[in-house]
């Protein structure tokens, strides 16, 4: 497991733990942010940008995040929540 901590002024800090796969990729398995921590109960989706990874999480509060892996600085970023449902299974920012 590995950890990654990012803050600054403009975004939210985010802590992620990560599970490194059998091909060295991380996948979010917690993450804290305000003083919470957050379970990943489902990786519901993921993909490439340019310059990022995301992953869509189902959290162990029954909210929906997606996760912003900035692979160059080593940072991770909340990019989105939903609590309500609104963001369904096929969403991407």
């Amino acid at each position: 497991m590995s950890r990654h901590t990012y803050h600054d002024k403009s975004t939210l800090g985010v802590h992620v733990e990560c599970y490194a796969g059998h091909r060295g990729e991380q996948t979010p398995r917690r993450f804290s942010f305000g003083g919470r921590t957050i379970e990943v109960e489902e990786l519901l989706d993921a993909w490439l940008g340019p310059d990022y990874r995301y992953f869509k999480l189902l959290g162990s509060d029954g909210a929906c995040y997606i996760l912003r892996h900035v692979v160059v600085a080593g940072r991770w970023e909340l990019t989105m929540y939903d609590r309500t449902g609104a963001i369904g299974p096929h969403f991407r920012p």
